[in-house]
């Protein structure tokens, strides 16, 4: 059996680890070159090759900007929509979306893998 300071110490730790796992639902490996072919075809206009924004409103992903969040928020508004962003809910499945917010993650370092 435990103790009950082992207990204190280890449930906190296991229900975050079993909460994640929850969350994340059926997900795989994001693919990176899948989200830079996607990323060119949907969002490239607006965002910029080298994700450095193109309309004045859009984030500049270069340096990071709102990729500061975990991935499942920006899913989330990648499927809404923001501003003049139109929703992509329907349109991209949820891996693909994970495909391309993982190839923003590479914008941020200095640029884009090449799809």
């Amino acid at each position: 059996m435990l103790s009950k300071k082992m207990k204190s110490q280890v449930l906190p730790g296991l229900l975050v680890t079993l909460l994640l796992a929850f969350m994340s639902g059926n997900s795989y490996a994001a693919d990176i070159v899948n989200g830079g072919k996607l990323y060119a075809k949907y969002c490239v206009t607006c965002h910029g090759a080298g994700g450095v924004n193109v309309m004045p409103d859009a984030p500049n992903f270069a340096n990071s900007e709102k990729l500061l969040r975990p991935d499942v928020f920006i899913l989330a508004s990648i499927k809404e929509g923001i501003n003049a962003m139109p929703a992509f809910q329907g349109m991209l499945k949820d891996q693909e979306i994970l495909d391309v917010i993982s190839y923003l993650r590479t914008l941020e370092n200095g640029g884009p893998v090449k799809p």
